[in-house]
């Protein structure tokens, strides 16, 4: 008779791996699975869920078929979080939208547009959900034609702005470790009016994400106030689909340190065509990427790798503000024209520099520009015969003629994904010392390390160009080459989310 209740533990100092970032929690621990107290992932009571409260979802070999929304909240010291607990091989725990059934003790307001929704409901009772920690989970078909039971016990159709997850509102929420694939948008933010804040989305596994024939959905779509993405593999979305890879229209983004491949374009950063209160916030005027690796096949949609500014067509809410670029790695397989930048107007400025721009076809197929913004550069590599614009070019270029230039950067082993420096390369010690406004607030301290995580990058005193600082291996030292053999990503896919190989090459 005392299965159901719920039993609130001592607290107690944590030791538990998987809680290893917080000095302690309180709450009730709640074990989904196999030989669990909670068989099914609807038999917790997440209408309950106090702070310091975990939920640990066990890996089967068969997929959780179910859906559920969190609307509780916790405390910094105390989260909620739920966590899945790795199989013997290390595989994540699987959640399917396909089928799914809802916990009927819930009641909640857009149950088709995603798989984990956060925020908005009646049952629990609405609030502005916090602290949420969302881990370790292979999350995935939400989106047509798939339909599940909702939580009148009637069947539904995902729409196809559907998520792996859907933050409706919310804040201090984290992301982290997971699987998101095979959904409409592999994760959605939306802004809710300024309420939600301060996001962090790292060390995911997102690829195989949108709808074919459709550029409406993306492997992530996020609005809010201080999103962070850091340490993400973001990699091809599904065959067919024209979105992009990250789309954001946040107030105060950080994008750092992550690998991104593909899509109708690698970052899409534009208005927040949905809240005055982003418009109208500080952080609005200033983005910040550096760190990450982006790369460009052939046939990937839009031949411009990024694009700041804005897309609704009002102007007057662009972010006409500065996107500070520095110290990426930027390679395009393209046969054809690569251009670096779109900026949507004149009213648009980045600040570039540290950068390597790689193209394998002729540098003049190479262009900073599309045709509008202004755009400072200084201690980039460029491949030689570069050009400002492919178009009628009517913007301002600033270039004090740091840049260098070369017909190869030099990377290790660029053919099995391996763009770090070779000993001979140009870019090395070619970087420019970075302003005080970020290095007191982004410093380059880390680098992406495939995949999937990141560790500390090598200060010699002199910064190289690109992504990666070179380090010179010693006899007996540790390889941190950081090199990526294809095979070896499709394994850990594969192992990681339980896909055939076909469908991991098809997908990612």
């Amino acid at each position: 008779m005392m299965v159901n209740m719920k039993i609130k533990k001592i607290p107690l100092f944590v030791a538990l791996p998987l809680l290893s970032f917080y000095s302690c929690a309180y709450g009730a621990a709640f074990h989904v699975g196999p030989e669990q107290i909670y068989p099914a992932i609807g038999d917790v009571p997440w209408e309950l869920l106090d702070p310091g409260d975990s939920v640990y979802i066990h890996w089967r070999s068969d997929p959780y078929h179910e859906k559920w929304v969190i609307g509780c909240s916790g405390t910094e010291l105390a989260p909620i979080v739920v966590s899945g607990v790795k199989g013997p091989n290390g595989e994540l725990p699987i959640i399917s939208g396909e089928n799914a059934t809802t916990r009927s003790a819930l009641n909640y307001t857009n149950e088709s547009r995603g798989l984990i929704k956060i925020g908005s409901s009646n049952i629990p009772a609405d609030t502005l959900p916090t602290h949420i920690v969302l881990e370790n989970l292979d999350l995935r078909s939400a989106r047509p034609p798939f339909s599940f039971i909702n939580d009148h016990g009637q069947q539904e159709s995902y729409s196809s702005n559907a998520a792996s997850v859907y933050v409706e509102k919310g804040q201090n929420l984290t992301i982290r470790n997971c699987i998101i694939q095979d959904s409409g948008n592999g994760i959605f933010v939306g802004a809710f009016d300024g309420q939600t804040q301060d996001i962090l989305i790292e060390g995911n596994k997102i690829f195989g994400n949108g709808i074919v024939g459709s550029y409406y959905q993306h492997n992530t779509y996020t609005a809010g106030i201080n999103v962070t993405y850091q340490y993400n593999y973001m990699g091809a979305l599904r065959s067919g689909a024209g979105g992009n890879n990250l789309k954001d229209r946040s107030a105060g983004l950080v994008v750092r340190y992550n690998w991104i491949e593909n899509g109708n374009r690698q970052l899409d950063l534009v208005d927040a065509e949905d809240s005055d209160n982003l418009v109208n916030h500080p952080a609005y005027r200033k983005t910040f990427v550096y760190g990450n690796v982006l790369l460009e096949g052939e046939g990937e949609g839009n031949s411009q790798m990024v694009h700041y500014g804005g897309d609704s067509g009002n102007e007057s809410i662009y972010r006409k503000g500065t996107l500070f670029f520095y110290n990426n790695t930027l390679m395009s397989t393209r046969s054809g024209n690569t251009t670096l930048l779109r900026l949507s107007s004149n009213d648009e400025f980045a600040a570039v520099s540290n950068n390597i721009v790689h193209v394998s076809a002729d540098g003049s197929r190479l262009a900073l520009l599309a045709r509008n913004g202004q755009l400072e550069i200084r201690n980039n590599w460029f491949k030689t015969g570069y050009r400002v614009s492919h178009d009628s070019f009517s913007g301002v270029l600033t270039d004090n003629g740091s840049s260098i230039v070369g017909v190869d950067p030099a990377f290790q082993d660029p053919a099995h994904g391996n763009y770090h420096l070779q000993e001979i390369s140009g870019a090395r010690d070619g970087g420019t010392v970075l302003a005080p406004e970020l290095l007191s607030a982004h410093p380059l301290s880390r680098q992406y390390l495939s995949h999937f995580d990141s560790e500390e990058r090598h200060d010699d005193g002199s910064l190289d160009v690109g992504a990666f600082e070179y380090y010179h291996i010693l006899a007996g030292d540790v390889d941190n080459s950081g090199g990526i053999d294809l095979a070896d990503v499709i394994l850990s896919l594969q192992v990681a989310s339980g896909v055939s190989t076909e469908s991991v090459l098809s997908d990612a």
